[in-house]
């Protein structure tokens, strides 16, 4: 009875199908992914939710456990977020530095759940994971998204991040040059593996393109913090308005910088042309309405935002920045600039602005790349892999 009630009549779906539906790999286990989150979050969270639905196909169950401020109303857009995504999400609001009540929390969840792997994604839950692994008994892992915020606290949450890696089981890195600072830290290279962020680039595909004339719209997306380097990037625009180029500016995103940025355009002689977006969940639709894409960033790994962009076929601008340097090829995919230079930045600007061909010719072959190499359910079958390597598991 319980069979018929969850999946219908089985006798009518295959005689309305010459073929019947694939079975569902068998569950080879479950895997719980933790980080904190504050706000709406960041760029790791496009992987995140993404990943079980993704998983599900290779036969692991997984749910994601999101530790975040109480009263934080940026955790309700991340639900929101998540149930598009078709991805399990728990909350815990946590106050203290050390939680002993969400560290019962997410040992219960975790026995509920029967989870085989845990997987932290930064320093609180990868410290977590090994409090709890010998009373659970999963296998734990980490990704490394980076470590580029700098705040009176990060010294001393990065370097407990970089002593909890080193008794990962395995440990990911999302760019070339996160995989090298790793390597430096001495972690066995057995357990260390390179597997740099995807995207789908079937959802991010260019449906309408920009007119040719009129004013030129540049666009930025990100955490509106100190390492963005957005504050060089509106004087860079300035500059570039005043030397008469036809350009406006918008900045999409939401952080502890949101006011001072908001002031800085609206005191602007040139604040009619300066937009602060705040929190965008489209970003397919903003890169619909950019006609150039600008990283200013002083220290990234390899972030989404930039494959969306060159996945839309949006002309890209970025900072030598870690992760950007060791993946685009310069004048090929992206123009690349040195970072912390509003001068630099104009220049890299004013040459797309004046060299149009130039920019299609970028965008075209930016698109072609990160199709080739960036596909999101590729990247997946690689987690999947690693964590096989983890459970013992063996696939036909």
């Amino acid at each position: 009875m319980a069979i018929a009630l969850a999946f219908g009549n089985p006798q009518r779906a295959l005689s309305e199908s010459s073929q019947p539906p694939p079975p569902s790999p068998a569950p080879v286990g479950t895997v719980l992914h933790v980080r904190i989150a504050t706000g709406t979050g960041g760029g790791p969270e496009k992987t995140i939710l993404n990943s079980p639905r993704h998983l599900a196909a290779l036969g692991y169950r997984s749910l994601v456990a999101y530790l975040h401020p109480p009263d934080d109303a940026g955790f309700e857009v991340l639900k929101t977020r998540a149930a598009e995504k078709d991805c399990p999400l728990v909350g815990l609001p946590e106050s203290l530095l050390i939680d002993p009540r969400v560290l019962w929390k997410l040992a219960r969840l975790c026995r509920q759940e029967s989870v085989t792997i845990w997987h932290g994604h930064d320093y609180k839950s990868n410290f977590y994971g090994l409090l709890l692994r010998p009373f659970v008994g999963f296998q734990v892992l980490s990704t490394v998204h980076g470590w580029v915020r700098h705040t009176r606290r990060t010294p001393l949450y990065y370097a407990i991040d970089r002593w909890c890696l080193g008794h990962q089981r395995a440990v990911i890195c999302v760019s070339q040059d996160l995989f090298e600072k790793c390597s430096g830290l001495g972690l066995a290279p057995e357990r260390l593996h390179l597997v740099e962020n995807a995207i789908d680039t079937e959802e991010f595909k260019r449906k309408t393109q920009r007119p040719r004339a009129g004013r030129i719209r540049i666009g930025a997306v990100g955490r509106l913090s100190e390492e963005k380097g957005f504050g060089f990037l509106i004087e860079a625009v300035e500059r570039l308005i005043e030397r008469g180029f036809d350009i406006s500016l918008a900045i999409a995103g939401e952080g502890e910088l949101f006011d001072e940025l908001e002031a800085r355009m609206q005191s602007s002689a040139h604040a009619e042309r300066l937009e602060l977006l705040g929190f965008q969940a489209d970003t397919r639709a903003l890169f619909e309405g950019f006609d150039l894409f600008c990283l200013s960033s002083l220290r990234e790994g390899l972030p989404n935002v930039v494959l969306e962009a060159m996945a839309m076929e949006v002309p890209v601008l970025a900072t030598r920045s870690g992760g950007m340097q060791a993946f685009a090829r310069d004048g090929v995919d992206a123009l690349l600039v040195e970072p912390g230079s509003p001068d630099e930045l104009e220049a890299g600007l004013a040459r797309l602005l004046e060299n149009p061909g130039q920019a299609r010719s970028l965008a075209s072959a930016a698109r072609s790349r990160v199709q080739r190499e960036t596909s999101f359910s590729a990247r997946m079958a690689r987690v999947a892999a690693i964590y096989d390597s983890l459970t013992g598991s063996a696939r036909s």
